[in-house]
């Protein structure tokens, strides 16, 4: 039985519910948020919506799902114990109802696992009653309820009632007689008594044992769903006895129904076949120690970190060009994976990885081409842990998926690396559940995969005919783990625990923390074909922000986390007079002469108070922490607490100011901190063999590695990393402006080993023949002191494409360009060198190209994005403040007028007639109050002053004191006594 103060509403439910429970609900469902509802009322009338329902829905696990499930199926409403008799089952079912009672969980696990259930769905507004009285939201019943388009998944059909809706009375009576029930003197009472029967164990056993065995077998294979089957005109004997006994209903000419009560009973009263209580466990395939995980952990982040530097290296005079669509085409791709030496998929996650990082970008010149960007030169300077790092993180937080590359987008177009539709806003989220769920596992477990994905699965099921893009997200993630370090042997290491202290939403390399340093920077250029990274800035007039709706907001005022400084002093918030000492609306950071900040509207807070969101910086530096939170009480000598924006002089950041961005930078410096360990050293050394090549036992300092890369070829990577010297490469190094003696000097000092002979000479032999042909530009010339040498080359017939001829004995010309005739006369095996205009030698080093300053691509969001913890407390109160006004009882306004519950119309001088009196008397009044954008609102005041157009009073709304202009005020209503 329902008690007397039962909620007869969603929004009444949640007017009962505490202020932790709003903060709860608005975060799980960060859709009912924008904009701010006004009310309760507005708040429980958005979570009805559909869009946002479905959404909630796809959010819960398998078995909070099974839960909204069986409640759509149950009576509206229905009690506790009907909702535990259809999920845990009464037992009675034989066959295929007793074998799935055997496989499900005992009645008190269920009973645990329901009411956890429970909490979930009436904790995001899905369920809301008491245990008596449980209603499921309407739009959430219409979607899981069966209909005959869209069967139910529980696979149950209507009930009695609605499939004998519209059936002739004398048939209804007809199928009352065959069952063996008395006939009835309405139809309605006949359905009635033809329900009873099907929910009576008794009797509907009875009834069964009577039938036929070929209808006992129809029965078995409707009874789980689909409940509808095929009929003819003339049906066989066993379906007719089914039909006239009501056991088959007719819905539509040729189809009949199995009844929602008659299924149930031959499932022994369970809803589903199989009832997934709980979650399934994720078990261990092999065991490792942790110290081998952690080292081989290691090495792979060594590798990951030499495959990165090594593709922008490749890149780095320019990379490929970029496709007309946006990103890299399928032969460049090719290109990338063969200088990698890695199978193109894995390319391409290092290209997009590079590209997540920020250390990449395109150039956004006309010739658009990939090139590195300033940000990795910085990059470079990093320890080899920090570099990681902060690739790990960039990982972690990326909505680009490169698993996507050279699938089919939904217009049958080949998805290519760093182009357009690779972004899944559902991938961080997914990364980091994977590899949480390994944090749970014995350290230096590995997973088996079916049991992981068996566990994303019951955590968010995939939709009905959708493709299960989590489970194919966490396989991807499983592999670039692997790949980058983050795992070791398929188990999670121990500097990749660090990482995951915190949730998927506060790894956002987008922010400003969380960025690769480098220096001033603009927004990437969005890739062709697809979305902008950044919003576009308007800046408007001094003093001037645009507002929510993108409408110029006067005076200076800011729009909702928008900063923009206007005249000295003036800000409106949401409603009020402008605030006279450095006022800023909400969300909005002003400083004034006072540090005083006003939040939704009204007068200013004075003592440099902040409002809801609000910011502020005052002479004594005092900054609250927005929407009255205690977290952020300030103190004196201008102490900032949770959520406190800019600190003025004197001031001190309490712990609570470190916020997520400086939590996730900690967690990545303490991921550095443990692998710092486990990475080799930089070597100052290799070792040199007569064959002409020298190996590097490991990673070799930066300055040295740079200058081997110059004077030899890299011949094979891995543990050691063997380079060749060659004609070529020696040559390379001298045109690089090197002597012989400079090389010869740079060996000697770098090798363990005795310099080889035949390496000292090489590069004596190179070194001798190397400038002793000069080109310059005539269009080119080439000089020699030797005559011999001009007449060998003119003799040759391999040089006739270089059209040469003589000007004097020393000099020949040509129409070709100097680069054409350098490497033409070195095919011949000559070692010419460019000279200048002024007969200078020409000294080359490979071009660094790099991009404009750029940032990393900005992921993606699920959905509208997670609401902070001010904004959620900020909404709140205005939500119950809204919610007070709207449902305060209140005098009519005019005699035998009963109060409506809009918005007062009264006239002006009534208005300020009704202000007056309401000094005097002390009164709480209701007021209809339009601020400067139009945006209409209900506020309960306490009128303090009445002077000069302007009303001072207490808010209730907002809980301070603030000033209003009487002309924005639409009406006045005084509260009733009661």
């Amino acid at each position: 039985m329902s008690t007397p103060d039962a909620p007869r509403s969603l929004a009444e439910a949640l007017r009962a519910s505490d202020d932790a429970a709003m903060v709860a609900l608005l975060r799980t469902r960060p859709d009912l948020l924008t904009p701010v509802p006004n009310d309760l009322t507005q708040l429980a009338t958005r979570a009805g919506t559909r869009a946002s329902v479905v959404r909630a829905l796809e959010r819960l696990d398998r078995f909070a799902q099974q839960v909204a499930e069986a409640l759509a199926v149950a009576g509206d409403p229905a009690t506790y114990g009907e909702l535990l008799g259809l999920l845990a089952g009464d037992g009675t079912g034989g066959g295929d109802a007793a074998r799935a009672g055997g496989a499900a969980a005992d009645a008190a696990e269920v009973r645990d696992a329901l009411d956890r259930a429970l909490a979930t769905l009436r904790g995001q507004a899905l369920v809301w009653g008491g245990d008596d009285r449980l209603r499921l939201v309407r739009t959430a019943r219409e979607l899981l309820a069966p209909t005959p388009q869209r069967p139910s998944p529980t696979g149950l059909g209507p009930t009695v009632a609605e499939a004998m809706a519209g059936m002739s009375p004398g048939r209804v009576q007809s199928l009352v007689a065959a069952a063996g029930l008395a006939a009835t003197h309405d139809a309605v009472s006949a359905v009635g008594a033809l329900t009873a029967l099907f929910t009576d164990r008794t009797r509907m056993a009875a009834l069964l044992d009577e039938a036929p065995a070929e209808s006992v077998e129809v029965l078995s294979r409707l009874v789980w769903g689909p409940p509808y089957g095929q009929v003819t005109a003339e049906p066989a004997a066993h379906l007719r006895w089914l039909i006239d006994r009501g056991l088959l209903l007719p819905t539509a000419p040729g189809t009949v129904v199995l009844p929602r009560e008659a299924a149930l009973h031959l499932r022994g009263g369970r809803a589903h076949r199989v009832l997934e209580a709980t979650a399934p466990p994720v078990e261990a395939a092999r065991e490792h120690r942790p110290q081998v995980v952690d080292a081989t952990a290691a090495g792979q982040a060594h590798m990951a970190l030499a495959t990165v530097e090594e593709l922008l290296k490749d890149w780095d005079e320019g990379g490929p060009a970029v496709l007309r669509a946006g990103g890299l085409s399928v032969r460049d791709l090719k290109r990338t994976a063969v200088a990698l030496d890695v199978p193109e998929p894995q390319a391409a996650f290092w290209v997009e990885l590079a590209y997540a990082a920020g250390l990449l970008a395109a150039d956004g010149e006309a010739d658009e081409r990939y090139a590195a960007t300033p940000a990795y030169d910085t990059w470079q300077e990093l320890p080899a842990a920090e570099r990681w790092a902060g690739l790990a993180t960039a990982w972690l937080a990326a909505t680009r998926t490169a698993g996507l590359v050279g699938g089919r987008d939904s217009k049958d177009r080949t998805l290519s690396a760093l182009g357009p539709g690779l972004d899944r806003s559902a991938a961080p989220e997914v990364r980091h559940r994977v590899l949480t769920l390994l944090t749970e596992l014995p350290e230096g477990s590995a997973p088996a995969p079916e049991s992981l994905l068996a566990r994303l699965r019951w955590e968010r099921p995939p939709g009905a005919g959708a493709s299960d893009l989590r489970s194919r997200l966490a396989t991807w993630t499983l592999t670039e783990a692997e790949l980058l370090g983050v795992t070791g042997r398929g188990a999670l290491a121990s500097h990749a625990r660090a990482l995951l202290a915190g949730g998927p939403d506060q790894l956002l390399p987008g922010s400003p923390d969380n960025r690769l340093p480098a220096g001033p920077t603009q927004p990437s250029p969005p890739l062709r074909g697809g979305r902008p990274t950044h919003p576009p800035v308007h800046p408007g007039p001094p003093g001037e922000a645009e507002a929510d709706g993108g409408q110029p907001a006067p005076r200076g005022r800011a729009g909702t986390g928008g900063t923009h400084p206007g005249p000295p002093g003036e800000a409106e918030a949401d409603g009020g007079q402008p605030a006279p000492r450095g006022g800023a609306r909400t969300g909005s950071t002003h400083p004034g002469p006072q540090g005083e900040t006003e939040a939704d509207g009204g007068q200013p807070a004075p003592q440099g108070r902040a409002g809801a969101g609000g910011t502020q910086s005052g002479p004594r530096g005092r900054a609250g922490a927005g929407a009255g939170t205690k977290a952020g009480e300030p103190g004196p000598r201008g102490e900032a607490g949770a959520g406190a924006g800019q600190p003025g002089a004197l001031s001190r950041a309490g712990a609570g100011r470190t916020g997520p961005h400086g939590e996730a930078k900690a967690r990545e410096a303490e991921a550095a901190r443990l692998l710092a360990p486990l990475l080799p050293e930089p070597l100052d050394h290799v070792l040199l063999q007569a064959d002409l090549t020298a190996v590097a036992p490991g990673p070799l300092q930066r300055p040295l590695a740079d200058a081997l890369t110059v004077l030899a070829d890299v011949e094979s990577k891995g543990g050691a990393t063997v380079y060749r010297f060659t004609p070529g490469s020696v040559r390379r190094a001298l045109d690089a402006g090197q002597s012989a003696s400079d090389l010869h000097a740079f060996l000697a000092a770098h090798s363990r080993t005795p310099v080889p002979q035949p390496l000292t000479y090489l590069i004596d032999d190179v070194a001798r023949k190397h400038g002793h042909l000069r080109i310059g530009a005539a269009s080119a010339y080439v000089r020699c002191d030797d005559e011999g040498v001009l007449n060998e080359i003119l003799a040759d017939k391999r040089a006739q494409g270089l059209r040469l001829r003589r000007l004097a004995p020393t000099v020949l010309a040509t129409q070709a360009d100097p680069a054409a005739l350098l490497e033409g006369l070195r095919s011949l095996g000559f070692a010419p060198s460019a000279e200048s205009a002024e007969g200078d030698v020409l000294i080359t080093r490979a071009h660094s190209h790099r991009t404009p300053p750029r940032t990393p691509p900005e992921p993606v969001p699920d959905g509208p994005p997670l609401p902070d913890t001010t904004l959620i407390d900020a909404a709140v109160r205005a939500i119950r403040a809204g919610d007070l006004a709207s449902t305060a009882p209140r005098k009519t306004t005019t005699p035998g007028t009963p109060g409506t519950g809009e918005l007062p119309r009264t006239t002006p001088a009534e208005t300020l007639a009704t202000m007056q009196a309401a000094v005097l008397t002390g009164e709480t009044l209701w007021i209809g109050y339009v601020n400067a954008e139009g945006a209409a609102s209900q506020r309960v005041i306490a009128p303090v002053r009445v002077e000069g157009g302007f009303v001072t009073a207490y808010d209730h709304t907002a809980d301070e004191v603030r000033t209003y202009p009487l002309h924005r005020v639409t009406g006045v209503a005084e509260l009733a006594d009661d």
